[in-house]
């Protein structure tokens, strides 16, 4: 059974309990944090807390700290213990550190220089169901101090790796998850990153506050003139056999494989108003 991804994935600390079921009402699926959000004082007891927790598996990720920490083999215990069977992996470099966890699903977090690098040797693990990116610690991780600019918009380097992560998942039929948007207030910074999702591919984008889960799904969910656009030219495909004009536009087999998307993530969800 894979976890549902989206479109809305919210960030818990693990060691929050009394936030676990709050956060399940709000998302689309749920990571519980064992590792950046947990100071090292905590970790016993966020293991603890997702051992003792009840949420939907199907909707339930834990993330686990990196292969390299010396705090993976406590985590995967934990996770074993618990209900969850769905695990992202933080800092994933290789494919080697996700023949560690065994049978579980793995969602790789790629969010090193070497992880980008080795994204699409990631991407052909057959446990890995998704990859996602993460900006702060790639850019860290080859000795930058910031991954955006002063206006907001990233920086080359880690519009690379968005798109590098992409573009493996894409190669080997895996699901991608963008980063998340840190600045907690920016909710049309947030809904603006998510619509770029959406149109460039992504399956979801990840959230470390519930107030963007709203904004996400407004993001994915096309209009309802998007979605009537894509049932009509399907529709009128039918009595064409190669490239035909429909509504002013030239249409082959890629256009068709775009409205084909737009209804796929109708079906995911309720349309979203026209903007």
């Amino acid at each position: 059974m894979s976890v549902a991804l989206g479109p809305a994935l919210l960030f818990c600390p693990a060691d929050r309990a009394d936030r676990f079921a709050k956060a399940a009402e709000r998302a689309d699926a749920v990571v519980l944090d064992l590792e950046d959000a947990v100071a090292p004082d905590a970790k016993d007891a966020a293991r603890r807390a997702v051992v003792e927790s009840a949420l939907d598996p199907a909707r339930t990720l834990v993330r686990v700290n990196d292969a390299r920490s010396g705090q993976l083999a406590a985590d995967l215990d934990a996770v074993r213990r618990s209900p969850y069977r769905a695990v992202m992996l933080a800092k994933t470099e290789a494919a080697a550190d996700v023949d560690a966890l065994g049978d579980l699903e793995v969602v790789a977090l790629c969010e090193t220089a070497a992880g980008v690098v080795r994204a699409a040797e990631i991407a052909a693990h057959p446990r890995v169901t998704a990859l996602m990116w993460g900006a702060e610690d790639l850019v860290a991780s080859i000795g930058g101090t910031s991954s955006r600019t002063q206006d907001g918009a990233y920086r080359a380097v880690a519009m690379h790796a968005r798109s590098a992560i992409l573009l493996a998942a894409g190669a080997f039929g895996k699901a991608a998850v963008d980063a998340v948007h840190l600045d907690i207030g920016d909710l049309d910074g947030c809904r603006a990153e998510a619509e770029d999702a959406a149109a460039s591919g992504f399956a979801a984008k990840a959230a470390i506050h519930p107030s963007h889960v709203a904004a996400i799904r407004a993001a994915f969910a096309p209009s309802d003139a998007e979605a009537a656009w894509a049932r009509r030219l399907i529709a009128e495909s039918s009595a064409h056999g190669g490239v035909f004009r429909f509504e002013g536009r030239m249409v082959d087999e890629p256009v068709l494989r775009h409205a084909r998307a737009i209804l796929a993530r109708t079906a995911r969800g309720a349309t979203s108003p026209a903007p």
